[in-house]
């Protein structure tokens, strides 16, 4: 029982992950698309001012998810650690260099400066997701054997599987990015911003939709036991979820409703995630279900304890800082920093 309690706790981290982190890479995407440098301004400044309060904070839900795999599921941390070290790393890599170019750029004054950290920014943006996909597809079509550096340390992470799972996570927090940000621009009185990203985000959700449809097709071939959870499993209902919040949220851009359309574009990118970790379920890796690799009780007692108390000071703290920055005081400093 408590290991069960410890899974969705720690799948609940990934969800917080995927929804602000996924985000926050996703205005890097379009911060990467937006144009030359007088023409990209206002994405830009409406990219910087959205996710410039949140970038680092973001990040807390991925320690989480470490922290927790680490504590409460230790051969499991030990075999994904050891055996998709190249993509992890590179993630690694692109969290910093990602960050301290944000930073930078910011406080650079010459053009060449700015093009240089920025286009550092937007790859990183990129990158990141991708390689953090990756790792999802090779767990999941189970190239992830129990032991230390026991899978193959390339075609681990480099599959079809965990390609077309990068190019979704990719697509994923591109999609997620516009549909946020055409509301900060709404917010911020800027219409033709807002329609810009309404535009970005139809063509975003119906690229996520494709390959999501390509993603079914490659797990039949390359992962079918996860494919048969999907499509007739107990994990059905999240996926036709999914499909049905992503058809929503198509139409409630189209009618231009802003704030609606956050609800079920999150709800879309939820319904897949937990239904990759019902259709997997039990099953964490290879032989290894999570009643197997849990740590003791008396460990599991004491994290999730611990977890209880730090999220009596984590959560309301988040919640403040994302409400302070949503208000609409918010949107109008935004509009007068693009001026």
């Amino acid at each position: 029982m408590l290991h069960e309690i410890l899974l969705a706790v720690l799948w609940l981290g990934l969800t917080a992950y995927v929804l602000f982190g996924g985000a926050d890479f996703g205005g890097g995407v379009w911060d990467l698309l937006a144009g030359g440098s007088e023409r990209g301004r206002p994405q830009r400044a409406l990219v910087e001012h959205s996710i410039g309060p949140v970038w680092e904070t973001n990040h807390v839900w991925l320690i989480f998810v470490i922290v927790v795999t680490w504590t409460g599921l230790p051969p499991v941390f030990a075999a994904i650690a050891s055996t998709l070290y190249i993509p992890l790393t590179l993630v690694a890599l692109g969290i910093i260099a990602r960050g301290a170019a944000f930073a930078f750029r910011k406080a650079s004054s010459e053009l060449w400066q700015q093009r240089l950290f920025g286009a550092t920014f937007a790859f990183s943006s990129v990158v990141t997701p991708f390689f953090l996909g990756t790792v999802a597809g090779a767990i999941a079509s189970g190239r992830v054997p129990p032991g230390i550096a026991a899978g193959d340390l390339v075609t681990s992470w480099f599959n079809p599987t965990s390609l077309i799972s990068g190019a979704l996570a990719v697509g994923v927090a591109a999609y997620l990015a516009a549909v946020f940000l055409t509301r900060d621009a709404e917010r911020g009185g800027d219409t033709a911003l807002a329609e810009a990203f309404r535009r970005r985000a139809l063509i975003a959700g119906a690229a996520v939709g494709a390959l999501s449809a390509l993603g079914l097709a490659v797990l039949y071939a390359d992962a079918r036991n996860l494919f048969d959870e999907l499509t007739s499993g107990r994990a059905l209902p999240l996926l036709a979820v999914s499909i049905l919040a992503g058809l929503a949220s198509l139409a409630l851009l189209w009618r231009r409703a802003y704030v609606a359309v956050r609800v079920t574009a999150a709800l879309a990118v939820v319904g897949l995630l937990w239904g990759w970790g019902l259709g997997q379920y039990p099953h964490l890796l290879p032989g290894v279900d999570v009643a197997d690799a849990a740590a003791t009780d008396t460990v599991l007692t004491a994290s999730l304890g611990a977890l209880a108390v730090g999220a009596l000071l984590l959560l309301p703290s988040l919640w403040w800082l994302y409400w302070t920055f949503q208000r609409e005081e918010g949107g109008e400093a935004a509009e007068a920093e693009r001026h």
